[in-house]
């Protein structure tokens, strides 16, 4: 992918940005203001954003927003289908070749730090899994739980099992059918990683760093601004969704349809919807520490993305 002109005089000597951080870290915000400064074009990075019904629970960029630069990838997948991150790439794929055409340079913006380290590191090449091995290894799964199907993953493939926790569904199960249909452990497969799709490109990289109080009561305030724009509505039309499903793991979703169920007070459903994305933020920061170190840490409150940005790319 060549260099891009801003709408400026000089020339950026970045091929693409990526911009990580925590939810409600102003992720979006930021790179909106660099797009505009840089003349970019938004590629999304996060997995709940690809999700059509719940642009308010998910906080897709609103129409505003998309009026003033080019966004790619956002509610693009409607909640029925089981997402993944090898289709992310392809998708991704795409979105960069579509920027790339209308001059834009790419600013991948997002929280999903599994998407981030397919974009840069590879995708493990796994061969297709068979329907039949998948739809057994989901019934074990809803048998016997998530506990002891990782139980009986780390007696087989004890190094697998240790790097995924124990209550991760989607990855325990995945781990498990990988093993089930090729015999091999899944950590075999990513070591003969496909080349990353962001490979040899002049990458600028950041994450959104900001003090753990203040992103707890963004986090809190962003959900009762949610809650009055519509994200109940959202809630309840998502109440019959497949809880296998990934688009399932939305953030807030259960308490607010036990809520609306009466099995939960509203002050009930927010406290844990709240605590939950608090939890969740905190396993994303953990995640980008350990496999985004040497990225650009900063403070969204007091530092500048665009000042940033042009003494990186200087």
């Amino acid at each position: 992918m060549a260099n891009f002109e801003t709408h400026g005089t000089h020339m950026m000597r970045c091929d693409a940005v990526l911009i990580a951080g925590p939810t409600a870290s102003g992720k979006s915000a930021a790179a909106l203001a660099l797009a505009h400064h840089i003349s970019g074009a938004l590629i999304n990075a996060d997995a709940m954003q690809v999700y059509r019904e719940a642009p308010i629970l998910t906080a897709q960029p609103d129409g505003e927003a998309r009026a003033k630069a080019p966004h790619f990838l956002y509610g693009h997948v409607p909640v029925c289908e089981p997402y993944s991150v090898g289709r992310y790439v392809e998708d991704a794929r795409e979105a960069l070749a579509k920027a790339h055409a209308m001059g834009k340079i790419p600013i991948l913006v997002g929280g999903t730090g599994l998407y981030f380290s397919a974009l840069a590191e590879g995708l493990a090449n796994v061969p297709p899994i068979p329907p039949e091995t998948r739809a057994r290894s989901r019934a074990l799964m809803e048998e016997i739980g998530v506990g002891e199907l990782h139980a009986r993953l780390a007696e087989r493939d004890a190094k697998t099992a240790a790097e995924l926790r124990p209550t991760d569904s989607q990855r325990v199960v995945r781990a498990w059918e990988v093993l089930e249909a090729t015999g091999r452990p899944l950590r075999h497969w990513r070591q003969a990683q496909t080349p990353p799709l962001l490979n040899e490109l002049k990458l600028a990289r950041f994450v959104l760093d900001p003090p753990r109080p203040l992103l707890r009561l963004k986090i809190a305030e962003r959900f009762q601004s949610m809650l009055g724009h519509g994200g109940m509505d959202e809630a309840l039309a998502l109440a019959a969704l497949d809880p296998s499903l990934p688009a399932a793991k939305l953030l807030g979703l259960r308490p607010l349809i036990a809520y609306a169920q009466g099995r939960l007070s509203r002050e009930e459903a927010i406290e844990e919807a709240v605590n939950a994305t608090r939890q969740f933020a905190k396993r994303q920061l953990t995640w980008f520490r350990n496999r985004m170190a040497d990225y650009v840490w900063f403070d969204p409150n007091e530092s500048n993305i665009i000042a940033i940005y042009d003494d990186f790319s200087a």
